[in-house]
């Protein structure tokens, strides 16, 4: 009932403040950006520093509704395309919401929304009640501060007739047709058709970079003996060249340091350090003194796991064999100090309890550790995902309870495994793609269903494209076409 009443509240308050507005006067740029703080201060990518994924789609939402808002603003602009966009929100106040949006394995809400407004005003309301935050705050902007130059730009808006003349006339009502074109869902084949050419144009401008970028990696795997070079958030080329170029400068000026990095992973990142999984991180804002002392620091580091590893199978000979593990695309990016004190902190925790475990008879099973869960639960991937917080004896019963079962997801996640790979094979050769690949955010189950009903369609739109699976619509800097894996034909 209470609910209710709360909702009730708010629409009729949204429809108060549209109206009192909309009397006064069109919201300006500034206004827009001052409402909209509570949401920027929601999903704002720097408060999502361990939570890589997360980060990323915030990332790239906030950069396709800034060009939204800035679009509305432009005099004259009314070619609006519906768009739609998701946020992970973070939560000031646990419960604070009755709205039932998923969460993300890392616990954040996750909300998604369509964008179809022509106005500021609208807009900011919508994107507030869609991440339901307050929009009582609006009403104290000062209204009575329209901008001149605004009240100048309506001089040039053009004639809207009276829909009678269209009756009368037959021609098509343009409000209409817009308004028509915005209820409708984005499809596939219609985006494809109209980004293709800004794609093709961007992907043929990377090109020359892109074979730099190859030729560095190589270059430097090969040099340093490295098992990989990655980059945990999609910088574009550009920056990957500038950031191998510092790290062949440092090699050249300080070969002596690199002894160390035989066999080793770098992960061009945030921070600088080593990563749970026994990666290098180098930062991507330090400087060549900073990566020089990690250089340094690297015999320390392995020593550092080598007691981490020793920690893992003193905790997995105390829950009966089961495997602990760190999956870098499901966890939050910790350091090795970090993830060595969760696990110290958890098996010194295991050890006072005493659980009653029969020696390896949870051999064949895997877990997880998350410091920002309070109860234990199964992935569908067949892994246990298991708070340091946990109550021991929960923790019995319901690892008891759910064997069985996450050993018949952990095989049917090798079976899925296999499925999406010969999928992702044969979808690049129908297509002839130039390379398709997922964002770690899509799952197994996710890729699976997308490239089933992609080798339905007919799409000559794709033909030596690079095919981003992910949860939106867009095309990046250097032509990489993003579609989200849930896509409608």
């Amino acid at each position: 009932m209470f609910c209710c009443l709360r909702t009730v509240r708010r629409l009729c308050l949204d429809k108060i403040l549209l109206q009192c507005i909309l009397q006064s006067r069109t919201l300006s740029g500034a206004d827009a950006i001052n409402a909209l703080r509570p949401f920027y201060f929601a999903v704002h990518p720097d408060f999502f520093g361990q939570h890589p994924k997360e980060r990323e789609v915030n990332e790239n939402s906030l950069k396709r509704l800034n060009g939204y808002l800035e679009n509305l603003q432009k005099p004259g602009f009314r070619s609006f395309k519906p768009t739609q966009l998701t946020f992970y929100v973070r939560e000031r106040e646990p419960n604070s919401s009755n709205v039932q949006e998923p969460f993300s394995a890392s616990g954040f809400r996750a909300v998604s929304f369509t964008l179809h407004t022509r106005d500021l005003l609208s807009t900011v309301l919508d994107i507030l009640n869609s991440c339901s935050l307050s929009t009582e705050h609006i009403q104290s902007l000062n209204v009575n501060s329209q901008p001149h130059k605004e009240a100048k730009s309506t001089v040039n808006r053009p004639i809207k007739w009276d829909k009678t003349y269209y009756s009368f006339t037959g021609f098509k009502d343009p409000e209409e047709e817009l308004e028509q074109a915005q209820r409708v869902e984005t499809t596939l084949l219609s985006w494809l058709d109209y980004n293709e050419a800004s794609a093709v144009k961007k992907l043929k401008k990377s090109l020359p970079l892109r074979k730099e970028l190859e030729r560095l990696k190589i270059e430097l795997s090969h040099e340093l003996q490295l098992s990989d070079i990655r980059w945990q958030r999609s910088w574009g080329i550009a920056h990957r060249c500038s950031q191998l170029h510092s790290l062949g400068r440092l090699v050249q000026q300080r070969p002596e340091i690199l002894e160390n990095v035989k066999g080793r992973t770098v992960v061009f990142t945030d921070r600088s350090g080593m990563s749970a999984a026994g990666h290098i991180m180098l930062g991507t804002m330090d400087v060549h003194h900073h990566w020089t002392k990690i250089f340094e620091r690297l015999p320390n580091y392995y020593k550092l796991q080598k007691r981490l590893l020793l920690l893992e199978d003193r905790i997995s000979q105390l829950l009966g064999g089961i495997q602990v593990i760190y999956i870098e695309e499901l966890q939050p990016l910790f350091t090795l100090e970090e993830y060595f004190e969760t696990l110290n902190s958890f098996y010194n925790k295991l050890r006072d309890s005493r659980l009653p475990f029969h020696p390896r008879s949870l051999r064949g099973l895997q877990m997880i550790l998350e410091s920002d869960r309070y109860a234990p639960s199964l992935h569908e991937l067949g892994h246990f995902m298991i708070p340091t917080v946990c109550d021991p004896a929960a923790l019995q019963w319901f690892i008891f309870a759910k064997a069985q079962e996450a050993r018949e997801n952990l095989k049917r996640k090798e079976e899925m495994m296999i499925t999406e790979k010969e999928l992702i094979n044969t979808s690049t050769e129908r297509f002839s793609l130039d390379r398709l690949y997922k964002d770690p955010s899509v799952s197994s189950a996710q890729m699976i269903d997308c490239c089933k009903r992609l080798l339905e369609e007919s799409l000559p739109y794709l033909q030596g494209m690079h095919l981003c699976i992910s949860h939106f619509y867009s095309v990046l800097q250097d032509g990489d076409l993003c579609i989200p894996w849930n896509w409608k034909n």
